[in-house]
């Protein structure tokens, strides 16, 4: 039996891939198809000293996988989430930015159609 994380809109959710971790917004969970519609808020890469944060507030909603994510604790978000709002988000997407989203998500996809353990 498999446990349906409890998402609720507006919530914090990360979800994980080696060095980096994508921190979104709940919109909706879609529980009868399993799949959580979020809102990218950052990408944290954690490959350098001091992590690398891009703020991803301009990028496309991702309708994914429920069992991808995890509820984000406040402890770990509250310190990089005030440091992306406290500037104005870009009309536009910079290019590196959507480039690294882009490259996460195919990452995750092809681990998780391989049956990656963790997912």
């Amino acid at each position: 039996m498999e446990i349906t994380p409890n998402f609720q809109p507006g919530q914090i959710v990360s979800l994980e891939h080696d060095d980096s971790k994508l921190y979104a917004e709940v919109i909706q969970v879609v529980i009868s198809r399993q799949l959580c519609w979020v809102r990218p808020l950052l990408l944290l890469v954690k490959s350098s000293e001091p992590p690398i944060i891009n703020d991803l507030r301009e990028a496309s909603d991702l309708l994914w996988p429920i069992n991808l994510f995890r509820p984000a604790l406040d402890t770990e978000v509250i310190d990089i989430l005030s440091q992306v709002f406290a500037k104005e988000p870009k009309p536009e997407l910079d290019s590196p930015a959507k480039q690294l989203l882009h490259q996460f998500i195919h990452k995750v996809w092809q681990a998780y159609k391989k049956g990656c353990t963790g997912y």
